[in-house]
């Protein structure tokens, strides 16, 4: 259940949890938290994958690299919304869950194979 604003220190909870600028380590660094921001490359093919890292290792924008290679819905941008612990594939959810914060600009990404295929991975929120 979620605290009540009438509770002691109530402003004092919200960035305690690494979201104000000062307070945390846990900020961007990829552990925690029940839903996440997400947006993935899915590939079929492993060499299309490799095209597509090739692509961001360049510094194009990782919504662009999604819009020119990723085949499935998820075609804006890659954009999947936020996800609830529980609700990915687990090889997904395992690797989306580990990775650290960023932009499309300037992703971190981790890759994955699944049941669907080649998964370029980045997460852009988490709470």
């Amino acid at each position: 259940m979620a605290p009540k604003n009438n509770a002691k220190g109530g402003d004092k909870g919200k960035n305690a949890k690494g979201k104000g600028k000062d307070g945390g380590d846990d900020a961007g660094k990829g552990k925690g938290g029940q839903s996440i921001n997400v947006r993935h490359i899915l590939c079929e093919k492993h060499s299309k994958k490799e095209e597509a890292l090739q692509k961001l290792r360049d510094g194009v924008k990782f919504d662009d690299v999604a819009r020119e290679y990723s085949e499935d819905k998820a075609r804006q941008g890659g954009a999947l919304g936020w996800k609830v612990r529980g609700s990915l594939d687990e090889a997904f959810e395992k690797v989306a869950y580990d990775l650290e914060l960023s932009t499309t600009a300037k992703p971190k990404y981790g890759e994955v194979k699944s049941s669907f295929g080649y998964h370029i991975i980045m997460v852009e929120g988490k709470k």
